[in-house]
């Protein structure tokens, strides 16, 4: 179970703004919450029963930023999946898509919190982030 959690340090849980339920014919699942640790991303996910196949899901924000899934496990009706890098500084949402179908379908986008995208920055600034203090989001 340990290695499900990635390294470094946790920095935030997004929970849906709404119900983050997706139903096929091939699979049914929630989206219960996204971890945003320093070096990746855990999708929470409750299976509709023991059992039940893992759901194929991508991630996307708003600035197009790729996350490769690394692993994922089954715990009873508990799914979690485990995706890198983190958000970017400056993500606003970060959206779980269906990847069951040809054409992936949205299943819940968040809000991703400008604090937690802060405390992402490395911990050595090498010139290539501005410090937080002049952090902006983009207009």
């Amino acid at each position: 179970m340990r290695e499900l959690i990635p390294s470094g340090t946790l920095l935030g849980m997004l929970l849906p703004p709404t119900y983050g339920r997706h139903v096929t014919d091939s699979t049914a699942f929630t989206v219960l919450s996204v971890e945003i640790w320093s070096t990746g991303l855990v999708v929470n996910i409750q299976l509709a029963a023991d059992g039940e196949p893992e759901p194929a899901i991508i991630l996307q924000d708003h600035f197009g930023t790729e996350y490769s899934r690394l692993r994922s496990a089954n715990l009873g009706s508990r799914n979690l999946q485990v995706f890198t890098p983190s958000v970017p500084p400056g993500t606003r949402s970060l959206t779980v898509r269906s990847a069951d179908d040809s054409h992936p379908r949205p299943v819940v986008t968040f809000a991703v919190p400008l604090m937690a995208v802060r405390e992402s920055l490395p911990e050595a600034n090498d010139g290539d982030y501005p410090p937080p203090s002049e952090l902006r989001r983009p207009a």
